[in-house]
Order: structure tokens, then C-alpha cells, then sequence
């Protein structure tokens, strides 16, 4: 049974989270009161995309669409270090583009040189009571929470990486030029549906010259909505240097071959306008099953599109014929462009999703209607702010909200009216 070819998958991927920071107290015989030695937590494991190069299609993600790396190990005592969570590594064809889901912004382009790339950094271990302690505060029963990790839904597209691309309607006889071109073995028969893997194959033309071809899914009119596997079809056209219009001159099914290319360039300028500066030329194929009655369909194809600066070669990719001649212009053609690959630059800054590190403290309920608050970051934050000020004291709320500490409260029972104790002050809650 042969694998549905899949070029395209949405998938959730999260880094992990940071271990806590540990608290925790020297206990040696003969040492009434040990200082702080709770250890810091352990990194988060990264989420790491790497490309494959025995990997061609993306069908394994429609299994599985759920990817985590792990989580780091919390601080021990005796100042020990928690373990770091495991990078999860996420393998991909080449060609892989890694988009934000929501945006479609591209994240990274697994191709030419980037081979590997942390997509989502594990959170920060927290630091452990053994870092808080103070001249006033020497037993902080405090440590850092570990930051969390970072969490995304991904499109993955893979982009055929190819210089050469076939194009044309069904049937014209794609797959049998790439066959027999080239070391790629499509299937050839004669239906109606279209070609559903892109085939890449290797053109060899000797001393060591060649280039990469792919037959890309017969493109059917509409393809730039979305019609069928339009999408799909065009995908894989935006790497391609130049286009080899495969067109059947014979009419073999009744079509009108001129008729054929002006289709299909509508469908890429819909898609993306760029791509109609792509350097062009057309395969006149089944030329062996051209009935010498008439006129002759080539020199029509040749009226219509030479003027365009779009050069037409007749083949037939049974026989060979012509063959030859059209791969080595193809060739000289390419030795004119540029060489390198087209990689996709980056668009979504993955630096929204980070965030500061947590805020360590710790909230205690001393006695019926009282509670303390105490942090290394809240003793600071009130020796520079003057809350006897409107302005300083509407800071102070806000940096309580915002580092969770009323949310703490709020868990540990706290009532309208109750009283807050930080380090000499005293306040009373109200919402």
C-alpha cells in the first residue's frame, strides 16, 4: 500500500518547564542554626527541529501532534543542582518551513544550511534559598519558582527543494519526462486525478554537471483558491528557479495547449505574483503523435509564447526526441541564476513568547486576620518607592499584582480589612 504523500501538518510543541529552586537549612550536629542551602532547579528541556535526510514526507505528524520536552528536576538540599529536563529534538525533511500557526509567519526554514535550530527555549531553573540570604534576612524560606516553558501551535510545510519545476495539466506527460530524465521513478499511467508526491529526481548530463528536477502535482484552474491540491501544487513552485511548462501539443484529450499555459500562469500570478518572473520554457510534448494533417500545434505554441521571451522545445518524452536539447538549455539557463538555494527568511520573533524570570517569595499567614510577605525583590522594590505618594503606592499594588503576590494571598485566605506585613510595614487588603 503506498503512503499518502502529507505536505503539510499543525502540531503543538512546548519546552520545558524550569525546576524549582529548593528551601532548605544546614542540619550538622553541633550547628544550632545552618544557613540556607537549598539547590537551584534544572534548565527545561529546548524544543530542537533537525533535518532528516532519509525523511521526504511530513505523514508521521498526522499521527502524532503532540510534542513536550522535559521538564527540569527541583533543587535539592546541600546546595545540590536539580537535574535538566530532556531537549526533545523534532525530525524533518529538508525543506521544511516552520510556521506560527495563528500568523503563518515563518518561524525558521529547515533548508540549505540550517540544518538544526532550537525553535523553544526550556524555561530557567529557579535559584534556591541559598542566594537570599541577607543581613536581614538570614534563614529566607524563599526560593525562585522555575520559570515555565515555552508553548506554540506550529504549521509545518515542506517546500520541495528543487531548481527545476514541472508544471502543467494532468496527463501532458510530466512524469514520464522526469522518468526519463532523471534516476526519480513516478508512477506513470493515465489518470485523471493528479500526481499527489512531488518526485524529485537528479538530471545527469555528465562531468558532473546536473541539476535537480521535480514534478510537481498537476495543477487544476482554481488551484490558487485552494481548489483540490491547488495550494499543495503551488507550495511547492516558490523554490523552484525556473518552470518547464509541460504541455500536451498533440491535443491528445482535446485541449488547447496555449490555452493550457495562459491557465497556468493565471494560477501563479493569483498565487503569488513574484513567481511570474521566474525564467519559463515549454516542453511541446507528444510530438510523436502529432498527425503531419494540418497546421502544425508547435509553431502555434511558438507564435503565441516566443515573443514573451519564453523558448519552446518540442519533445516527446516516450521517444526521446528533443529531449536532450531542451535539458542542456535548461541547464545554461540555470548557470545564469543564482546558485543558491531559496530559504525562506524568519518573520515571528520568537522572543514574544519569553518571559522574565519568576519572582521569588513567599507568603505566610502569622495569625488570625495577619499575613507576611517576603521576597529579596520586594525589600528592594521598597527601599527606592515612596508609597506615601499616590503614584508610589499605585506602582507598589501593580508590582504585587503583577508578580502573583496578591494572587498568593488571595489562595492563603486573606479577607477585605486583614492586615499585610512586609518587612516593617504594615497594610491593610482591600480589593
Amino acid at each position: 500500500m503506498t503512503r499518502m504523500f502529507s505536505d503539510s501538518a499543525k502540531i503543538f510543541i512546548k519546552s520545558g518547564k524550569g525546576g524549582d529552586g529548593h528551601v532548605s537549612f544546614r542540619r550538622e550536629l553541633y550547628v544550632p542554626s545552618g544557613g540556607p542551602d537549598g539547590g537551584d532547579g534544572g534548565r527545561g528541556g529546548d524544543i530542537i527541529f533537525q533535518v532528516d535526510k532519509g525523511l521526504n514526507t511530513l505523514t508521521d505528524f498526522r499521527h502524532v501532534r503532540k510534542y513536550v520536552a522535559g521538564n527540569g528536576e527541583e533543587g535539592g538540599k546541600r546546595r545540590c543542582h536539580g537535574k535538566d529536563g530532556a531537549d526533545l529534538v523534532i525530525k524533518v525533511p529538508e525543506g521544511t518551513v516552520i510556521k506560527e500557526f495563528e500568523s503563518k509567519k515563518v518561524i525558521a526554514d529547515m533548508s540549505g544550511a540550517n540544518s538544526r535550530q532550537v525553535i523553544l527555549k526550556g524555561g530557567r531553573g529557579g535559584n534556591g534559598n541559598m542566594h537570599y540570604a541577607t543581613s536581614t534576612m538570614q534563614v529566607p524560606k524563599y526560593a525562585q519558582p522555575g520559570q515555565e516553558g515555552q508553548e506554540l501551535w506550529v504549521l509545518l510545510e515542506l517546500k520541495v527543494i528543487a531548481d527545476v519545476g514541472l508544471v502543467g495539466f494532468p496527463n501532458v506527460g510530466k512524469s514520464t519526462l522526469l522518468s526519463r530524465v532523471s534516476n526519480a521513478r513516478p508512477k506513470v499511467a493515465n489518470y485523471h486525478f493528479t500526481t499527489l508526491n512531488p518526485h524529485l529526481g537528479v538530471v545527469d548530463l555528465g562531468d558532473g554537471q546536473g541539476f535537480v528536477m521535480a514534478d510537481i502535482p498537476g495543477l487544476i484552474e482554481g488551484a490558487a483558491k485552494g481548489v483540490g491540491l491547488g495550494h499543495d501544487f503551488l507550495r511547492h513552485i516558490e523554490r523552484t528557479k525556473l518552470l518547464i511548462h509541460v504541455v500536451d501539443a498533440a491535443s491528445t484529450e482535446g485541449r488547447d495547449p496555449v490555452e493550457d499555459i495562459r491557465a497556468i500562469n493565471h494560477e501563479l500570478e493569483q498565487y503569488d505574483p513574484k513567481l511570474l518572473s521566474r525564467p519559463q520554457v515549454i516542453a511541446a510534448n507528444k510530438i510523436d503523435v502529432i498527425y503531419p494533417d494540418g497546421k502544425d500545434p508547435v509553431e502555434k505554441i511558438r507564435k503565441a509564447f516566443e515573443k514573451e521571451g519564453i523558448p519552446v522545445f518540442p519533445i516527446s518524452a516516450v521517444s526521446g526526441q528533443g529531449v536532450k536539447e531542451l535539458l542542456y538549455h535548461v541547464h545554461r539557463m540555470l548557470g545564469e541564476l543564482d546558485s543558491e538555494p531559496t530559504v525562506f527568511e524568519p518573520e515571528f520573533d520568537l522572543s514574544e513568547l519569553s518571559s522574565g524570570p519568576v519572582l521569588p517569595f513567599e507568603v505566610e499567614k502569622v495569625e488570625e486576620g495577619v499575613y507576611r510577605v517576603e521576597g529579596p525583590r520586594i525589600e528592594k522594590m521598597l527601599g527606592y518607592t515612596n508609597i506615601d505618594s499616590e503614584k508610589g503606592f499605585e506602582f507598589f499594588q501593580n508590582f504585587l499584582k503583577k508578580n502573583g503576590i496578591l494572587e498568593e494571598l488571595e489562595q492563603a485566605g486573606i479577607e477585605e480589612g486583614d492586615t499585610v506585613r512586609m518587612y516593617g510595614l504594615e497594610f491593610d487588603y482591600y480589593k
